[in-house]
């Protein structure tokens, strides 16, 4: 496609302005970079898990893990610095916590944020993506649902992850069956009239039980149960050595695996991240439920075993059938909502995963592809393009398929991902304004 228009073109597009590309706009900064920069965000401003800011909830890496630390422990965006100029640093390290609550670190990613505004265009959400020629220059061209226009000599995806909807429950165009990314704010909508009589919770990862001890705090009248697939809820793998699957170390080892090599440290690293929760919120569900049990009272209940056969939605309830794993036994249960706590795809082509992000869909066969389907990515997160005149694209927090565990969706090596893409995009841009120029001198 040739167009011809007064829309202007960037060094660096930008889909998304979670953590992944802010950290990436900070080390451009940083680095004095000369790239103009333009990024694209679907919400009304720059937000990190809006949905799942729960009283008393934290996060799960150490604060230093941040958008810059360990790339740039001087930076003034760091989130010891955040707390310092926030007036809250003595505050802070004085709490009884291993962990900065979860809403600080939102309002830390805010705060960061705001110092990049210029770059940043919000309510635009992508919608088409192409590859067009522009004055003899192959553009990435970027549509949004507002009806604006994008170009941009390189690309870089950071739109996070998609939610991943399992089954029976991805059949359902309802409002009570819903992801944990969308919890708050269903919260209030479906409870405005009062409390529900239940709920179920669906998983056995950390957001379930944070979500099982929220509901049973908001709605302390309420029937709460969580139903997950494994045995019962087991406790997260925080194990120093185990941990060490977030070194940089590990990511350039674990990128240089063969596919059956990964699977294997994938079965050794899950733990650390998924179907697993944190000692601390699973002895206080635990206690809980104790309590309730002792003052014959109990509203809190654990089922494990139970993978969903069917899901309803009708009258204003949702009806579930389950399989119990291992002895067929089939369970009922009708609740007025349910919350999915299952987790995000990767790229891969299993059922849990996705060959490629969906707005690239139209895109992926110019790129090359590991032999079951999925997108080959480059050590530095680059896309290997098959088709001459591709412009360069970059995948950032999408790659735990081919990078391993420290770039799943965490802060873990976040300014470290930053540093590799700022050196990646500088050489690629360089490499083509110098191909450009000879171009034009061969012409003329």
């Amino acid at each position: 496609m040739t167009s011809r228009t007064s829309t202007p073109v960037y060094d660096i597009l930008g889909i998304g302005f979670g953590p992944a590309n802010l950290a990436l706009a900070i080390a451009l900064e940083e680095r004095n970079s000369p790239l103009t920069a333009r990024f694209l965000e679907a919400r009304p401003s720059p937000e990190w898990q809006p949905g799942m800011l729960l009283d008393g909830s934290d996060i799960q890496n150490h604060p230093s893990r941040d958008l810059v630390t360990l790339r740039n422990p001087r930076s003034r965006y760091s989130f010891l610095n955040y707390l310092h100029e926030q007036g809250r640093l003595l505050r802070h390290l004085n709490l009884p916590a291993e962990f900065p609550l979860r809403k600080e670190y939102a309002g830390y990613i805010r705060w960061a944020a705001g110092f990049f505004s210029h770059l940043v265009d919000c309510n635009q959400r992508a919608e088409g993506l192409q590859v067009v020629e522009e004055n003899g220059e192959r553009l990435y061209e970027v549509t949004t649902m507002a009806g604006n226009r994008y170009l941009g000599r390189t690309l870089v995806m950071g739109p996070g992850r998609t939610p991943y909807i399992p089954a029976p429950y991805d059949t359902l165009r309802g409002d009570r069956v819903f992801h944990l990314t969308q919890y708050l704010p269903k919260l209030a909508s479906l409870t405005a009239s009062g409390e529900p009589a239940s709920v179920a919770v669906i998983g056995g990862s950390q957001s379930a039980v944070e979500l099982a001890l929220d509901l049973g705090r908001r709605f302390p009248r309420t029937r709460v149960t969580t139903y997950t697939r494994s045995h019962s809820l087991r406790q997260k793998d925080t194990s120093p050595f185990s941990e060490e699957g977030y070194f940089p170390e590990f990511t350039d080892y674990y990128f240089r695996a063969s596919r059956d090599g990964k699977k294997a440290l994938d079965a050794y690293m899950h733990p650390t991240n998924y179907s697993s929760a944190d000692i601390d919120v699973l002895r206080e569900l635990y206690l809980e439920i104790y309590e309730q049990e002792l003052d014959g009272d109990q509203r809190l209940f654990v089922r494990g075993n139970l993978e969903a056969v069917s899901v309803a939605e009708a009258g204003g309830r949702v009806d579930i059938d389950f399989r119990e794993r291992h002895t067929g036994e089939t369970v009922t249960d009708s609740v007025d909502f349910a919350v999915l706590a299952t987790g995000f795809r990767n790229m891969g082509p299993g059922a849990h995963e996705e060959l490629c992000p969906p707005l690239m869909a139209g895109l992926a066969d110019r790129f090359a592809k590991e032999s079951d389907g999925r997108l080959e990515v480059s050590g530095d997160y680059a896309l290997k393009p098959v088709v001459d005149g591709t412009p360069p694209l970059f995948l950032n927090g999408l790659c735990e398929s081919s990078h391993g565990i420290g770039d799943a969706g965490s802060f873990s090596l976040l300014s470290l991902r930053a540093s590799t893409l700022t050196d990646a995009l500088t050489e690629r841009l360089s490499t083509r304004a110098t191909t450009d120029r000879s171009a034009v001198l061969a012409a003329a």
